[in-house]
């Protein structure tokens, strides 16, 4: 049977912010961290050993696949800081054209930096992701 590999955890979200060697990409994840609580009402909680992770939700594919992951959520990794917002959403693809300088990739959308994104724009996408997410897979 599959294991997922990505499951909330008890670790601190402060410690492991603490942890992240860029001082910048560190007092960027602090801004995100209050970002996305303020936008989403949700207690950070960790998903895995570097997601930071806001609400959840259970899905369940076709396949028969199913788990839970956070409604949104961002990781302050090396190269760049990943944000996660629902997939499949064709709103997001719309939202992103204003968010300011990214890449995306089917689960992340991916930053150098909070000063390079609108951060209205980013309150949008999260809010968007999580109506999304509750819509596709409401609980029961």
């Amino acid at each position: 049977m599959y294991e997922l590999k990505t499951k909330e955890t008890d670790n601190s979200v402060i410690e492991f912010i603490e942890n992240v060697d860029n001082p910048k990409k560190r007092e960027d994840a602090y801004k995100l961290l209050d970002i996305f609580a303020e936008t989403t009402g949700y207690e950070a909680k960790m998903w895995g050993p570097s997601i930071i992770g806001f609400g959840t939700y259970h899905y369940k594919y076709e396949s028969g696949h199913e788990g839970d992951a956070p409604l949104a959520g961002f990781s302050p990794r090396k190269a760049k800081i990943s944000l996660y917002f629902a997939t499949g959403d064709t709103e997001r693809e719309l939202l992103l054209k204003d968010f300011g300088k990214h890449t995306s990739g089917k689960a992340c959308v991916y930053i150098n930096k909070v000063d390079d994104i609108e951060i209205d724009v980013l309150k949008v996408l999260i809010n968007q992701s999580i109506k999304f997410l509750k819509d596709t897979y409401p609980t029961k």
